[in-house]
């Protein structure tokens, strides 16, 4: 990940190595008896000492989880510095339906502060009310990420702002459009001016500019948070137990892991929906590889009790739906009919999918976790007089 150095991760390894020598070196009391029931009292005395104690993460061979953590400050490329200015302008873009065709779509209809930076619906609605395929992501955290999208068409944040201005499922218009638009704006041409210090508004402004605004939506600090910096009282006991879980049974890890709780990787969760109404290849309509069918790309999970529904096709509504989802393995099966419909051999589902054998009460643990993980994104309520 990018907002990692190397030697930022050998100090991650070394403090997981540490802990898993404290671990076996002193005996502890047994976290769970013979009838599968939890020692709360001694989860407790494990998880509260620092995070490099904790009992060694459970992950499949091959797997280089990175310790959960803080978020790290927000980096901006040396070609996109920061300035208040262009934040600023950034802000003003984004909640503004000039960028589309109608005027009557803005970024912020599909990524609303008040339902966690995504629109609550299984797939955004666009220009003439067309419905999406796939369901908005929350943009918290954003500017931490490697690739963009579902499919990961996008490899900056900068490029990924002119995308849906573009496309006719959702604002429908042109660059040359939208910026002859901003020209004729005596306040954008203001702004513009202050942002840069330049009297010319380009395609690449427009990009660095939404960009360095998203880049400034960052989760706030959850409980979980607050516990690893050593207040012990900011998870209960359930929650503890969820947040054990995710790091061992549960094998959440796999792939939800480092401080944005996401391995920044491409998996087929079985959820392409072959030969079904929702068919969506994922990562395959943008490389035309065979060997990407069916891959999307992992979300964070930091603040995601508050960006429901979920999976690519927001099929899911609610945390719990999809913990027993991959509990059971993530079934999918595919008609057999369908295996050949592409090139070579329809391609398995991820190897890091497996039966877990969680118990109710342990899923309601990881559901209680979910919220720990999450804090309520501030709404940013504009007072803004946009002309439509």
């Amino acid at each position: 990940m990018k907002f990692l150095s190397r030697s930022h991760i050998i100090l991650f390894l070394s403090g997981l190595f540490l802990g898993w020598l404290v671990w076996s070196i002193y005996p502890q009391e047994e976290l769970q008896n013979e009838n599968g029931d939890w020692n709360i009292t001694q989860l407790r005395s494990v998880y509260q000492t620092t995070p490099s104690h904790w009992p060694p993460m459970q992950v499949d061979s091959g797997v280089q989880a990175i310790p959960l953590g803080p978020l790290p400050s927000m980096n901006y490329p040396t070609d996109n510095p920061y300035s208040p200015e262009k934040e600023d302008l950034g802000k003003k873009l984004f909640f503004d339906p000039i960028l589309s065709t109608s005027r009557q779509i803005a970024c912020a209809t599909c990524h609303d502060s008040e339902l966690g930076w995504a629109d609550g619906r299984s797939v955004s609605v666009g220009h003439r009310r067309v419905m999406g395929r796939r369901n908005a992501p929350t943009i918290l955290n954003v500017g931490y990420l490697d690739h963009f999208f579902w499919d990961g068409r996008s490899h900056s944040l900068e490029e990924q702002a002119l995308f849906p201005i573009q496309d006719p499922m959702e604002m429908d218009s042109s660059i040359d459009t939208i910026l002859h638009r901003l020209r004729k704006d005596s306040a954008y041409i203001t702004a513009f001016a202050e942002a840069f210090e330049t009297d010319t508004i380009s395609e690449i402004q427009l990009a660095q500019a939404l960009a360095t605004f998203q880049r400034s939506i960052v989760s706030r600090k959850s409980r979980l948070d607050l516990f690893m910096e050593g207040d012990y009282d900011q998870l209960d006991d359930h929650e503890i137990l969820g947040l054990h879980l995710f790091r061992t049974k549960a094998k959440c890890m796999n792939c939800h892991h480092g401080p944005l709780m996401t391995d920044q990787e491409f998996h087929n969760d079985g959820f392409a929906q072959v030969g079904r109404r929702l068919e969506d290849l994922g990562k395959f309509m943008v490389t035309r590889d065979t060997a990407d069918i069916g891959l999307f790309k992992t979300p964070g999970l930091r603040d995601v009790a508050f960006t429901p529904p979920y999976m690519h096709n927001g099929t899911m509504p609610d945390l719990l739906g999809v913990i027993e989802m991959y509990n059971q393995g993530m079934p999918q099966p595919i008609p057999k009919s369908l295996l050949t419909k592409y090139t070579g051999k329809f391609p398995d589902e991820s190897p890091l999918l497996h039966k877990l054998h969680l118990t109710q009460q342990e899923k309601k643990a990881l559901v209680a976790f979910m919220h720990a993980i999450s804090t309520r994104p501030v709404p940013m309520r504009m007072a803004m007089d946009l002309k439509q």
